[in-house]
């Protein structure tokens, strides 16, 4: 490998800190490159011509007209990051944009819970392309919406650095190029290395450990580099954070600041997760029981109405419903809503991955010095979450399980029809605490490269490069559930006839004995564990274990993503103008994947009671591209034009299920003096749907009753049309949350391909500025360097999900529903049930605009040598225009949504030591205007201040190992504080945002030795 061209779309590895300020002085900002040690082979290395990620071209410069960033192994590891994932997560890479990572486990995300995505501009992971070594890593994860890099996959230990295009290169590398390119770049090693890292949060809970075996060796022609590595993140829990343990509404009095949530009587202070008509607060009913209105006694707390149609068990009730205590009307918040289960669910999701990745280069340099390269990558994710449920157990009419006298009471909880499990009217349900569940994931990943580069014979100063690729991730996925066939089976009991098992019977409501009524149809095939008594044990939670295990099953499914991918390009001189060789590369390009998710039984068929049902996702595309790129020297060390070049490329695009398309980009940089460079680039794209995006199964989740547009829908202040629409539904006035609403919201998502969804094109425009201040005086002033660029992307027709706030917004605030998005939404006639159909579509236009600003500074004082990195990124658009003629809603600022975010690096070295500080800044948010909020009377909190979180790190290094120890969030910054509200996600009281530290203050510990 050493001395030639590298043809690969990225930047050789050879003396990186030799080039920092050529790269920056280009357009490049790097990030303490000084601090990566060459390879041994690298140093004696003389690199004439190099490919920069963001072109096929190779170039006797860092020339570039876009912004290229720089990372290096070195860097993160003084950060303390100990994943890929982490690395490509931070604030660094993604400019402050919300990321998913492993404190999603508990929602509906793409790739699966424990996937972890990263995407640039805000644009998220399906406009973000991820490499490794210039090629494209396939998408990986679980469940229908795979569609995106899972960074669990990539490498670890063998990674050199990484190069960050935030530009769009679409012409370049394909339609997923939108946002930006990453490009993960491996090492040439010699010998043998073993690596080790340790983070411990201080509090406990969230450790990561990580442990790589590294070897690599060269022969006369061959060279092979391989690596296995071990990585686990341990769970957090909810009950690890003291911040997390005690979610509440958040409300409070503006003028005296006094709290205005419901205060609970048991502790006298703010209520754990409570029920709120106003708000996303996660408590649900437990410890309750649901009958027909009726006369009793009120608990603690509870007003003194007529009836109660809610109780909780209290022995010490002698009147009105023997037993029981009434907790409706007035606040919901009476009833018990927090299980202590609760704090056993996964903030911070437990992950353990297995990765081996080995590389291979083959000499044939006697055929027009070429050679035959491979790449292995191996990859295992095994990861879960623990979560909560509430179980609401219905019974009927006449059942022997209800005691005498709740069967006594008048009338009932539910009409015919009004529950899943039986046909008839419903008496009463419990509502149950049932505690913890978990889910599963395992997914294997492997991704087979090999390829031909080399000289091209039939030109002369010409290279070639062909490479075929095949990845598959083949994932299996468990989530725990009752089966609602089992549910009512246990529930219709009946007396037991000869020959049942023993085991299979159980006394009834009045002691006489019961068993399912299946069980007598066929005595000798009894299975069927009748459900348990009506009572206060059962409304507490203490169920027989005997029927959790015949209800409550593990549900197994299994999700298979295969990409085949051939790529050739050849690349070198066309001819030779005045300031130089025009350069040119000629490509093609073959992509085919399959999507094929294939969900249990059960949930296809609609059988997992109160959770989500789907349906098979299958699928495949394919697509054909043929691409040109020239790079045009026009004017070099000439007087007010040291350098002026440009940069065009051209894509033609045919996808097998959308058609094809045409792309371009232009780019020009223009160095009028040796101190300022001047930059821009304009580019569109044209994307097809994912796979998933297309042909998603229709899959069902669930949003708490409290977003329903009807509650309280009376109120003052409502909306005059969603007041008519409601009450033209025939809903009462006080309807809502506890006022006859008991429904989940049930949400439908699907693939759009059968409703006519459309490619998505967009336009991309980078403008920027470098300056290099070599004018002033090095010895006094230091290297400084600064890069200004300005980008402006607008995505046409982009597809996504409207959201079920939007569609129901839109569709009860329009007169006599007449929205087009009604379309959209149904409500069952008996209960009032509302479901939300959110496919996806193709909404108007996505804008996203802003600067990024980067500033570096480099001098020796004395023996120190001091390197300073800033990089802040100022949003000053991010916005949706849901359809054509209708208002670009603006989220810039808005919570989870910075319009500022940075990053402080400062490295000290001096002989064998080194010393970094760093901060990590996320500017103040608010939502007040984006919810049409009046902060000044608002009871709500729903802005968050300036976020830092400060960290440092000292390293000594030896000619065989390196030692690192530092400290992460060292003020044990805790995540900001807001107030519930139904568009704010929350983790606990604090914004759900991957740039806010869930874990606190840090220590950590990596160790190299090599042999």
């Amino acid at each position: 490998m050493k001395n030639k061209s590298i043809k690969s779309g990225l930047m050789v590895s050879t003396t990186i800190s030799g080039a920092i300020l050529s790269l920056l002085a280009m357009g490049s900002v790097a990030y303490a490159q000084d601090a990566a040690a060459p390879e041994p082979e690298a140093q004696e290395a003389e690199v004439t011509e190099v490919t920069v990620v963001g072109s096929r071209i190779r170039k006797d410069t860092y020339n570039s007209a876009s912004p290229i960033q720089v990372i290096t192994r070195n860097e993160s590891t003084m950060a303390g990051l100990s994943s890929t994932s982490a690395i490509l997560q931070s604030t660094a890479v993604t400019g402050g944009g919300a990321q998913i990572n492993n404190a999603f486990g508990g929602l509906v995300t793409n790739g699966g819970p424990g996937a972890n995505t990263v995407g640039l501009r805000g644009l998220g992971p399906g406009r973000t392309l991820v490499l490794i070594n210039g090629r494209r890593v396939a998408p990986a994860g679980s469940r229908g919406s795979v569609g995106s890099a899972d960074l669990n996959v990539l490498p670890n230990a063998l990674i050199n650095r990484v190069d960050v295009l935030r530009d769009g290169a679409s012409a370049i590398y394909g339609s997923d190029a939108i946002g930006g390119v990453i490009n993960v770049v491996t090492r040439n090693v010699q010998g043998v290395s073993l690596e080790a890292q340790y983070n411990k949060p201080v509090d406990g809970g969230g450790e990561q450990s990580r442990v790589a075996f590294i070897a690599g060796k060269t022969w006369d022609r061959f060279s092979a580099q391989g690596s296995f590595e071990y990585y686990e993140s341990e769970e957090l829990k909810y009950g690890d954070r003291d911040w997390m343990s005690c979610q509440t509404d958040g409300t409070f009095n503006k003028t005296t600041g006094a709290i205005t949530d419901y205060i609970d009587p048991l502790t006298g202070k703010s209520k754990c997760y409570t029920i709120t008509n106003q708000g996303s607060n996660a408590g649900v009913t437990i410890n309750t029981l649901g009958t027909p209105g009726f006369a009793g006694v009120p608990a603690t707390g509870a007003p003194t109405i007529a009836t109660y149609n809610r109780w909780r068990p209290n022995s010490a009730v002698s009147t009105g419903l023997t037993g029981f205590e009434g907790v409706s009307g007035g606040s919901l918040n009476v009833r018990d809503t927090f299980d202590p289960d609760l704090l056993n669910n996964s903030l911070l999701s437990p992950v353990k991955v297995y990765t081996g990745f080995f590389q291979t280069s083959y000499d044939l340099s006697e055929y027009w010095n070429s050679e035959f390269y491979t790449e292995v990558l191996v990859n295992r994710r095994v990861s879960s979450q623990t979560n909560n449920r509430q179980l609401s157990l219905d019974y009927a009419v006449g059942s022997p399980l209800i005691p005498a006298n709740i069967a006594a009471i008048p009338g009932n909880f539910l009409p015919a029809g009004g529950t899943v499990l039986f046909a008839g009217p419903t008496k009463a349900r419990a509502f149950i605490g049932y505690g913890n569940y978990e889910s599963r994931q395992e997914v294997d990943f492997a991704k087979f490269t090999a390829g031909f580069k080399g000289d091209f014979a039939l030109m002369d100063g010409w290279r070639y490069d062909a490479t075929l690729q095949y990845s598959k991730s083949d994932a299996s996925y468990m989530f725990e559930s009752w089966l609602t066939d089992r549910v009512a089976a246990s529930l219709n009991v009946a007396t037991p006839v000869a020959g049942v098992p023993a085991h299979l019977i159980r006394p009834g409501a009045n002691g006489a004995p019961v068993t399912c009524a299946s069980n007598n149809a066929n005595p000798s095939a009894a299975s069927c564990v009748p459900a348990p008594v009506l009572n206060a044990n059962t409304i507490g939670g203490i169920l027989p274990e005997d029927w959790k295990a015949y209800t409550f099953v593990p549900v197994e499914s299994r999700t298979l993503y295969e990409e085949t991918t051939f790529t050739a390009d050849i690349n070198g001189p066309l001819f030779t103008l005045p300031a130089g060789d025009l350069m040119a590369a000629f490509g093609v390009e073959y992509r085919k994947a399959s999507i094929d998710d294939q969900p249990n039984e059960n949930s296809v068929s609609g059988n997992l009671y109160n959770l989500t049902s789907a349906a098979p996702t299958v699928g495949e595309d394919s697509v054909m591209e043929a691409f040109v790129e020239f790079q045009i020297p026009v004017l070099k060390d000439l007087p007010f034009a040291k350098n002026l070049s440009l940069e065009l490329a051209g894509r033609y695009t045919d996808y097998d299920s959308y058609g094809d398309d045409t792309t371009y980009k232009a780019g020009i940089m223009y160095q009028p003096f040796d101190f300022l460079t001047l930059r821009a680039s304009k580019g569109t794209s044209y994307r097809a749907p994912a796979l998933f995006e297309q042909f998603l199964g229709g899959t069902t989740s669930f949003a708490a009753s409290t977003g329903d547009p009807c509650n309280n829908w009376d109120s003052p202040g409502v909306d005059a049309n969603r007041r008519a629409n409601c009450q033209s539904l025939g809903l009462p006035a006080g309807w809502g949350v506890g006022s006859g609403n008991n429904q989940s919201i049930q949400i439908v998502q699907a693939g759009g391909a059968s409703q006519g969804l459309v490619a998505e094109t967009s336009d991309n425009l980078t403008v920027g500025a470098i300056l290099q201040a070599n004018f002033l005086p090095e010895d006094v002033f230091g290297n400084l360097s600064l890069a200004v660029d300005y980008f402006d992307i607008e995505i046409n027709d982009g597809v996504a999900r409207a959201g079920q706030t939007f569609i129901l917004n839109q569709c009860y605030n329009s007169p006599n529903f007449s929205s087009p998005y009604c379309a959209y939404t149904a409500r069952t006639p008996v209960t009032n049930a509302l479901t939300v159909f959110d496919s996806y579509t193709n909404v108007s236009a996505q804008t996203v605009k802003g600067y990024d600003y980067n500033l570096r500074w480099n001098r020796d004082i004395g023996k120190v040598d001091v390197l300073v990195n800033l990089a802040i990124t100022k949003f000053n658009e991010q916005g949706i225009q849901p359809r054509p003629g209708a208002a670009l809603v603006d989220y810039n600022g808005t919570l989870s949504t910075p319009d500022y975010t940075g990053e402080l690096t400062a490295n000290f070295t001096w002989d064998q030591w080194r010393v970094t500080y760093g901060v990590d800044w996320v500017g103040e948010m608010q939502s007040y205007d984006l919810y049409g909020i009046n902060p000044a009377t608002s009871t709500l909190y729903l802005e968050t201040p300036n976020y830092f979180l400060h960290r440092a790190s000292v390293q000594y290094k030896t000619d065989d190992w390196t030692a690192t120890v530092g400290m992460r969030n060292i003020e044990n910054e805790l995540p900001p504080f807001v107030s519930t509200h139904p568009l704010v996600n929350r983790v606990g009281n604090s914004p759900l945002y991957s740039s806010y530290d869930y874990k606190g203050r840090e220590v950590f510990v990596s160790f190299t030795k090599s042999f």
